[in-house]
């Protein structure tokens, strides 16, 4: 995991995806057409919260998220997404 220099303001998460299986269980390789958009990722950075809203996730949780949750952000040729806290569903 890379230092980001970026600073989620309130809270908002800043998450780097983990990559797309490129098999199934059963060996089946899948295109690139046809990879689900990572559902899990790595939190890189988090705000410092709101008044009403302390933060739950740290840097360096495993999370789960919503398929169409957060905005896409490119930085040093790394892919991110980053999102409100309530988007997280989980940390695993």
């Amino acid at each position: 995991m890379a230092k980001v220099n970026i600073k989620p303001l309130a809270d908002r998460v800043l998450i780097e995806p983990m990559e797309a299986e490129t098999k199934t269980a059963s060996g089946i390789i899948i295109p690139d057409t046809a990879k689900e958009k990572p559902q899990k990722g790595k939190v890189v950075a988090v705000g410092p919260g709101t008044k009403d809203e302390d933060m739950t996730v740290s840097v360096g949780d495993s999370v789960l998220y919503g398929k169409y949750s957060g905005t896409d952000l490119k930085l040093d040729g790394v892919d991110y997404l980053i999102m409100r806290q309530s988007d997280i569903l989980a940390i695993v």
